[in-house]
């Protein structure tokens, strides 16, 4: 495992993290294909021998219950002192006014729910999940800082939103004294690309470190055009990937990974690992190759004549925060 640090933070993470949005009780969620306890356990397991210490998860993947898993899965097969845990706030829990959304109010209440389901006492980085354009930012921003100032979160990091709005959020901390955002999570991948327009540049120019979801697209990007896999043909998210517009970037990624005799996921993590920005893209892994895979990528260096090969067919679409 390689390690680098996250921004330009002194937090030092895996260039690889787990993405435990696939862990989860599959009759709590949004998800139908998520992996309960037992068949996550080897997952946890695996990413603590390969050395990945970055963890990934959200209040409400599975209704808590992904963050339940993580957190019996650090004491299991880790140490909390040797795991950075992320999780996250905006997504609705319940009905109540505290129970959705970036206010004072939500921000406390889900923080400790948090806290309670990890079994732990700290969060590592903590993610707004989404912009809540219902609350002013003076109060998202300063109560962020709360958290931080109270041990209860050690660094600020956001996710999916318009450059314009993670600007605005940034401006307020900076003129308060607030904390500041050190770590954005969108999606940014060889097939998914709108977020280098404004995004990726604002993060470059303030030395915020990117943790991209969906690095192999839904799995799109590490197979070839047209096979289907038992998430694929269930998830209605990934079938939203299912669109000509990426069939010669794919092609592309396939060329490249033939010509070098390797699968198709080391070509397209070696893309996205070889941008400055990213710090570690969060891979999620349902079947047992696919960690393994993620961790060889970094051995693979893509020449500039490759990656060009797998850039020049891309085409401008619409941002896709899912």
């Amino acid at each position: 495992m390689e390690y680098t640090r996250l921004g330009l933070t002194g937090l030092r993470v895996s260039r690889i993290g787990l993405g435990c949005m696939s862990y989860g009780d599959p009759a709590g969620g949004l998800h139908r294909w998520t992996l309960d306890e037992d068949a996550a356990a080897p997952f946890f397991r695996q990413a603590a021998e390969l050395g990945i210490t970055f963890w990934d998860t959200a209040n409400v993947y599975q209704g808590g219950s992904s963050e339940e898993f993580v957190g019996r899965a650090i004491s299991r097969f880790s140490r909390r002192e040797d795991i950075v845990l992320a999780t996250k706030v905006s997504g609705r829990m319940h009905d109540g006014p505290g129970g959705s959304g970036l206010s004072r109010k939500a921000i406390l209440e889900q923080v400790d729910g948090s806290l309670r389901r990890l079994g732990t006492d700290y969060v590592d980085v903590y993610y707004i999940h989404r912009f809540d354009p219902a609350t002013p930012v003076e109060e998202t921003m300063s109560t962020l800082d709360t958290l931080v100032k109270a041990g209860k979160v050690r660094y600020l990091g956001a996710s999916s939103m318009w450059a314009w709005q993670f600007a605005k959020l940034q401006h307020v901390a900076e003129l308060n004294g607030w904390t500041t955002f050190s770590a954005m999570q969108d999606q940014y991948n060889v097939l998914k690309r709108e977020e280098e327009r404004d995004m990726i540049p604002m993060c470059l120019d303030q030395g915020v470190g990117l943790t991209p979801y969906s690095p192999l697209a839904k799995g799109r990007a590490a197979r070839p055009w047209g096979a289907q896999t038992a998430r694929g043909s269930s998830d209605d998210v990934a079938r939203a990937f299912d669109r000509d517009v990426d069939k010669p970037v794919v092609h592309a990624v396939q060329a490249v990974a033939e010509a070098r005799g390797v699968p198709m996921a080391h070509v397209a993590l070696a893309w996205l690992l070889s941008k400055p920005v990213v710090s570690c893209p969060i891979v999620g892994a349902t079947k047992p190759g696919h960690l393994a895979d993620a961790v060889a990528a970094l051995d693979v260096a893509l020449t500039d004549a490759e990656i060009a090969e797998l850039e020049r067919h891309y085409a401008p679409q619409d941002n896709y925060w899912w």
